[in-house]
């Protein structure tokens, strides 16, 4: 799919991007390649593949979800001005 000087000039108006005069048929032939490649992908026959999480057999090995530290919430809220039953309590901010 041949894609014009005009067409790139329209798509980079359209996302903020400056391209140099010298180098609008470089970009307009390098877009074309891209979607005519593309398009010879989109014609392989696909109907009998089965869809892939990952491209390698493998599995995420996950931990076990367990409790790791102290609960030390008594703590650190010895260190804040100000707490009332467990939470913190900030000034207002907005009225």
């Amino acid at each position: 799919m041949p894609i014009s000087e005009s067409d790139v000039l329209d798509v980079a108006r359209l996302a903020r991007v400056h391209v140099d005069a010298q180098e609008l048929s470089k970009i307009a032939d390098d877009l074309s390649n891209i979607l005519d490649l593309v398009e010879s992908m989109n014609a392989v026959d696909t109907e009998s593949v089965v869809p892939m999480a990952h491209p390698l057999d493998m599995s995420q090995p996950l931990r076990e979800d367990e409790i790791t530290e102290d609960e030390r919430r008594d703590e650190w809220q010895t260190l804040a001005p100000s707490t009332q039953d467990g939470l913190y309590l900030v000034p207002k901010v907005i009225e």
